[in-house]
């Protein structure tokens, strides 16, 4: 499209949106969550109940989980929600009513097991149903989109991410989910729960580490010697084009052999299934990211800098370290967040392979048809990749501030 079409495409666009909202004031992204919402509660169960871990779940709507005023309640709130996103109000006033909706569906949701749960019954299960995820991400996608409106700074999404791991750490310490079935399969394995969270973070913290450590300085070897920037990226590249099982499964041998004939590396922990092949998989997989955002971020830095520092007598290690490495510092950091929730997902496949982490939970719920095991598992890291997302997004805004742009510009 030429540049021509494309202004015209844009006026056109802020036309029809401009009468749309003088006739309408509706929210096109609050419809289009309203309607996600709407059906989710129309289409799909509240909650799911099952008579043991493994039978088939019964579904049950949003009117039959609850006491009546309850169920109501809930209902209210949701439907007083959804007519605020579906008109063009006040940022503030939707992040509040999207918070607020989401706290009464965590207790309606911890509610409902208390509700379906026979008296004295330790064998059924109630877990959260498709109507209970579908409405509670329409309304995180509203709150984040409220929060994006609101032009939080760093400091203030960073606020509000503490302020939301509080709320649920409140949530799981006052017992309110303490019936739903998942917090039973945590309450049968909160020691190995714990264990597994250890081995996770070391696997994905531990081999973004050790690409650091080795990555930067490759790059900045590839910055410093354009000759060898081609054949160092493009190994990598080929590294990274493998699929994770397949690099798993070719480590196993190598590794057997080293943890078989190498003195000492057993002793360590090398071997052919387990921990080691997981670490080494994902350190290979974190290099890319990072010898090629260091390569970027020296890149990026301004040549005035360089000429600046070279003037005043710097030498070419102090130039590397006082100018270059900080002015670079933000895009490295841009690789670092990138490779640390790209291993917090692959850790999971060291389930497979004995090297521990949440992937042991989520293989075993496969093995055994759990689907609440597999939450076990799988929620944690969605929620440490999603924290993680957020904490070093900021950093890198902290890190390389924008400067407010004036208004005439």
């Amino acid at each position: 499209m030429t540049g021509t079409g494309l202004a015209e495409k844009m006026s056109v666009q802020e036309g029809i949106d401009s009468r749309g909202s003088e006739r309408s004031g509706l929210d096109r992204l609050g419809a289009i969550l309203v309607a996600i919402a709407v059906a989710g509660l129309a289409l799909q169960p509240f909650s799911l109940f099952r008579a043991n871990r493994i039978v088939a779940a019964k579904p049950v709507g949003l009117l039959s989980a609850l006491p009546p005023l309850e169920a109501w309640l809930v209902l209210g709130v949701v439907i007083a929600a959804c007519a605020v996103l579906l008109l063009r109000t006040p940022p503030v006033i939707r992040l509040m009513l999207c918070a607020l909706a989401l706290a009464v569906l965590a207790l309606a949701s911890g509610r409902s097991g208390v509700f379906l749960t026979p008296p004295a019954n330790t064998y059924a299960r109630v877990a959260p149903g498709g109507a209970f995820w579908i409405v509670a991400f329409a309304f995180s996608i509203a709150l984040a989109d409220a929060s994006v409106r609101l032009r939080m700074s760093p400091w203030g999404r960073l606020v509000l991410l503490g302020l939301t791991g509080a709320a649920l750490w409140l949530l799981l310490a006052s017992g309110i989910w303490d019936s739903l079935s998942i917090l039973r399969e945590y309450a049968n394995r909160a020691d190995v729960f714990w264990r597994e969270a250890r081995v996770h973070l070391l696997l994905a913290v531990g081999s973004l580490t050790a690409a650091a450590l080795i990555g930067i300085p490759i790059g900045i070897l590839c910055f410093r010697v354009p000759s060898a920037r081609a054949a160092l990226l493009n190994s990598l590249n080929i590294l990274q084009t493998i699929p994770s099982m397949a690099l798993f499964g070719l480590l196993i041998a190598p590794l057997a052999w080293i943890g078989a004939h190498v003195p000492g590396a057993s002793a360590v922990g090398i071997a052919g299934i387990g921990i080691a092949p997981a670490f080494v998989a994902l350190f290979a997989y974190s290099l890319l990211p990072m010898v090629s955002n260091t390569v970027a971020g020296l890149e990026s830095v301004p040549p005035q800098a360089r000429d600046a520092a070279r003037g005043m007598g710097l030498t070419a290690r102090q130039r590397l370290f006082e100018v270059d490495m900080p002015l670079a510092f933000p895009v490295i950091l841009t690789g670092i967040r990138i490779v640390l929730v790209q291993n917090l997902g692959l850790a999971v496949l060291a389930g497979l392979i004995g090297g521990g982490g949440f992937g042991t939970f989520v293989f075993q719920g496969i093995s055994q048809t759990a689907t609440d095991l597999v939450l076990l598992g799988a929620l944690p890291t969605v929620a440490l990749a999603f924290a993680s997302a957020i904490v070093l997004d900021a950093l890198v805004e902290i890190a390389n501030p924008v400067p407010k742009r004036s208004v005439e510009a």
